[in-house]
C-alpha cells in the first residue's frame, strides 16, 4: 500500500478522536514513534483539543 494512504488513514482516524495509542495498535506498530511518522496533526484539531482542555480546567477551578 502506498505511503500516502497510510498517512491519510492515520490522519483521518486521529482527527476523529481516536487516540494515537489505539491507531498504533490497529496498524500493528510496536512503537508509538512509528505511528507518529504517519500522523499529520491539523491546526484545527490542535485548537479543538486545547479548547476542550481549557473547558476541563475551567470546570475545576472556581472563579
Amino acid at each position: 500500500m502506498a505511503f500516502w494512504v497510510w498517512c491519510f488513514a492515520t490522519t483521518v482516524t486521529l482527527n476523529n478522536g481516536v487516540p494515537i495509542e489505539s491507531v498504533s495498535k490497529m496498524l500493528g506498530h510496536s512503537k508509538l514513534t512509528t505511528t507518529q511518522i504517519y500522523a499529520k496533526v491539523l491546526e484545527k484539531k490542535i485548537s479543538e483539543d486545547m479548547n476542550c482542555l481549557k473547558q476541563k480546567f475551567k470546570k475545576k477551578v472556581p472563579d
